[in-house]
């Protein structure tokens, strides 16, 4: 087969988990079939909408993999642009796929499940998060009417409550005076950003959720028909997560790690807050790129920390994935995904498990699917950093507890492992096949 990625930031540049398991996913197919990719980068120094033909050289099993990269450094809320459409039309002329399966949209055009199916291509779309139906993409407020704080969680989506708690204030005037008129404003801007949006997601074949709670609020609350909505979890290089030898620490300390980008919504603000609050020998290790908008800060709230607390606290920076086992999981003893919106399926949940590491996350979400309470790890109230403390402390308290959670691993296998990403591509595949609608499809692809 010939298949298409789209996808809006690939690795090396992007490696957040919707990029890595783009990557992951177009490795493993390009053995069997011809994969490009459409992606973008972003180079304030370059012609906006500048393309970049690319490839990717890592794959063991088959050769390069061709990416085709457009320049977005301007763009932050747009989610159309003609231009994009017009390199991706292109693109499937050029390469005349047989499926395109986007991955995400946001920093590209909505309007490349317009161009796929003038084209008469299929299209099959994995759901990594909420942004065909939450403008911003998780259901988090800039400005909730009920929290003090920013970043509230949403109920769901309504164009006047996208408008008055996340555009008008971030992007009005702030006057007073101005406030009903930029409400209106934002309000219309929203309406007509998801009436487009339905539009597109009529002309999907296929939706594919890596977890139930997606699945459930994409059926329910977004009104995608049960049969054309897979729910599939992601698939893993098991070779790469293999190996761990954790070593105690010299000092005997329980070390937790935190893995992932310094977005607000991962919750490192709040895993701070109740590292503050542990007693005993611990230490907290944070791996991830740093941003240069939300790491300084999070940098000044470790810094006003009790110094026994902040001097215990480090700041790893990036890995390549493929040491994450020795750079990272032969670093900890537990991991801690404290993220504050309802998480899809995270990547970092799946990775530890097969590590066989403890995992301490949110009951909430995508999350709470994955890990259940006193048996492969430990649950928090989510949005909560004393409760994330209180269970935190209970693995320092007894070590060899958190050894043996980490040693269930996945919840949904007999044996503890995460779906390979052999058993996940040959899932694609029969997903592929039957967008096809040929007679003899599936017997195609699977040879």
């Amino acid at each position: 087969m010939r298949v298409l990625q789209v996808v809006h930031g690939y690795p090396p540049r992007y490696n957040a988990g919707s990029e890595v398991y783009t990557q992951t996913l177009a490795r493993a197919l390009a053995v069997r079939h011809q994969v490009m990719v459409f992606s973008r980068f972003e180079d304030p120094y370059q012609p906006p909408y500048l393309e970049l033909d690319e490839s990717d050289d890592g794959c063991r099993d088959a050769g390069p993999i061709p990416i085709r990269m457009i320049n977005m450094p301007h763009f932050r809320d747009r989610y159309r642009h003609e231009r994009v459409d017009a390199a991706f039309a292109r693109s499937l002329k050029e390469f005349a796929p047989d499926v395109v399966h986007i991955q995400h949209l946001n920093h590209l055009s909505t309007s490349l499940v317009t161009c796929a199916a003038r084209h008469g291509t299929p299209v099959v779309f994995t759901l990594h998060d909420f942004w065909l139906q939450c403008p911003r993409g998780q259901f988090l407020q800039f400005f909730p009417e009920s929290e003090p704080a920013t970043l509230g969680l949403c109920d769901g989506q309504e164009d006047s409550k996208c408008a008055s708690r996340c555009y008008a204030p971030r992007y009005g005037s702030g006057a007073a005076e101005d406030q009903a008129a930029s409400v209106r404003h934002f309000t219309d801007w929203v309406r007509q950003r998801m009436k487009h949006v339905r539009e597109i997601a009529a002309l999907v074949d296929l939706f594919i959720a890596p977890s139930q709670q997606l699945a459930r609020r994409f059926e329910q609350a977004f009104g995608v028909p049960a049969e054309r909505l897979a729910q599939l979890d992601y698939g893993f290089d098991l070779q790469r997560l293999r190996g761990r030898l954790r070593q105690p620490e010299a000092d005997g300390a329980f070390v937790f790690g935190y893995i992932g980008t310094h977005v607000p919504a991962k919750g490192i603000h709040q895993l701070l807050d109740a590292f503050a609050r542990l007693d005993g020998n611990v230490r907290l290790r944070i791996w991830g790129r740093a941003h240069p908008e939300y790491t300084p800060p999070l940098l000044a709230r470790q810094r006003r920390l009790p110094a026994g607390v902040r001097e215990r606290i480090t700041w790893e920076g990036e890995y390549p994935n493929h040491e994450i086992v020795t750079r990272v999981f032969d670093q900890v003893d537990a991991i801690v995904a404290p993220s504050i919106w309802l998480e899809n399926s995270p990547l970092v949940i799946h990775e530890a498990q097969q590590a066989r590491v403890p995992v301490i996350t949110a009951d909430a979400g995508g999350m709470a699917e994955l890990v259940r309470h006193e048996v492969n790890g430990l649950l928090f109230e989510h949005r909560t950093p004393v409760t994330l403390a209180a269970q935190m402390a209970r693995l320092v308290d007894d070590p060899d507890w958190a050894t043996r959670l980490g040693q269930r691993g996945y919840l949904h296998s007999s044996d503890g492992d995460v779906p390979s990403v052999d058993q996940h591509t040959r899932e694609i595949e029969r997903l592929y096949a039957g967008v096809l609608r040929r007679p003899g499809a599936i017997e195609e692809v699977r040879a």
